[in-house]
C-alpha cells in the first residue's frame, strides 16, 4: 500500500470517476469507429474510395451536446459533480442528457474504490481496476450493439494470463491459461450444438473470447459459478423484458453483458459465495 487503506481506497475512488468519464467515451465511440472501418474496408475490397471525413477517435471531436453541438467546457465534464450541478442538461439548449453518465462515472469511481480497499493502490489493486473497467465498457457496449470489439477483449485476456504469470492475482499460471481454453472451447461447443440443432446462431464470438478472459482471471474452477451466474441473471431479466414487451426486434439478448456482469460479481465477493448464490 502507497498510505492507508482508506486513503488508497479514496485516490482510486476519485481516479475510476475519471476512468468513467473516459469509458462513456469508448462506449459510445468505439463501435461507430468499428463501423467506420468495416466500412473503409468493404470499399477498399470494391476498389471503392471513400470521400473524406472529419477525425473521428476516442480523443476527437472533443465532447459536445448531440442536440446542439454546443462543445463542452472543462468544467461541464468534471464526473458526476457536472452532471448534479448542470442538473442534467446542456447549458447551451437545456437538452436533456442521459442518467447513464454519471451512473457509469459513479460505478466506476465504486468499483475503483473497492479494489483499493480491498487490494490497496499496488500493481494487484491497479490490475483489478483495469479489469472492472473492461468489463463495465464491454457490457453497455454490448447491451448498445451486440459486440464485444475484439480491442478489449483479447488485451484483457492477455492481461489476465499476464498478470497470473506476474503474480499479480491469485491465479496460477496454469490455472489460468487452462481457464482461457476452457472458457473459449466450453462456449465454442454450445454455440455449434446450437447451430447444428437449430440452424440459428445463439451467441456470437465475443462471448467466447469473454469468457476465456474470464478464466484466464480466475482460473478455471471459477467458470462454472460465473456462467451459472450469467445464465441467472439473464434468463431473469430476459422473461422481465419479455412480459414488459421490452426485448429487441427478434426477441434476443446479448449474452456478454450478464458475464460481464458475472465477472464483477466474482471480483467482489468470490466464485464460491455464487455458487450459494444460485443454491449450488
Amino acid at each position: 500500500m502507497l498510505l492507508t487503506p482508506g486513503v488508497d481506497a479514496a485516490l482510486l475512488g476519485v481516479l475510476g470517476l475519471l476512468i468513467g468519464s473516459f469509458l462513456n467515451v469508448v462506449i459510445y465511440r468505439l463501435p461507430v469507429m468499428l463501423e467506420a472501418q468495416w466500412k473503409a474496408e468493404c470499399a477498399e475490397l470494391q476498389g471503392q474510395e471513400l470521400p473524406a471525413s472529419a477525425p473521428f477517435n476516442l480523443m476527437l471531436p472533443r465532447s459536445r451536446c448531440q442536440a446542439c453541438n454546443h462543445q463542452l467546457a472543462w468544467f461541464e465534464n468534471i464526473p458526476v459533480l457536472s452532471y448534479l450541478v448542470l442538473r442534467g442538461q446542456c447549458r447551451a439548449c437545456s437538452a436533456p442528457f442521459s442518467l447513464r453518465y454519471p451512473a457509469i462515472e459513479l460505478a466506476t469511481g465504486v468499483l475503483f474504490f473497492y479494489c483499493g480497499w480491498h487490494w490497496g493502490a499496488n500493481t494487484t489493486g491497479l490490475a483489478w481496476c483495469g479489469f472492472a473497467a473492461a468489463l463495465l465498457a464491454l457490457g453497455m457496449i454490448d447491451w448498445d450493439t451486440t459486440l464485444l470489439p475484439d480491442s478489449i477483449t483479447l488485451p484483457l485476456l492477455w492481461a489476465g494470463l499476464i498478470c497470473a504469470a506476474l503474480k499479480w492475482t491469485q491465479v496460477t499460471l496454469p490455472d489460468a491459461l487452462w481457464g482461457a481454453v476452457a472458457g473459449y472451447l466450453s462456449l465454442w461447443l454450445v454455440y455449434w450444438a446450437f447451430k447444428l440443432a437449430t440452424g440459428k446462431e445463439g451467441m456470437g464470438f465475443g462471448d467466447f473470447k469473454l469468457f476465456a478472459a474470464l478464466g484466464a482471471w480466475f482460473g478455471w474452477q471459477a467458470l462454472i459459478p460465473i456462467i451459472l451466474m450469467a445464465s441467472v441473471i439473464g434468463a431473469v431479466i430476459g422473461i422481465a423484458m419479455k412480459f414488459s414487451s421490452g426485448l429487441r426486434e427478434g426477441g434476443y439478448i446479448p449474452f456478454g453483458p450478464f458475464l460481464a456482469g458475472a465477472g464483477l460479481t466474482a471480483m467482489l465477493v468470490g466464485p464460491n459465495a455464487m455458487l450459494r448464490a444460485v443454491g449450488l
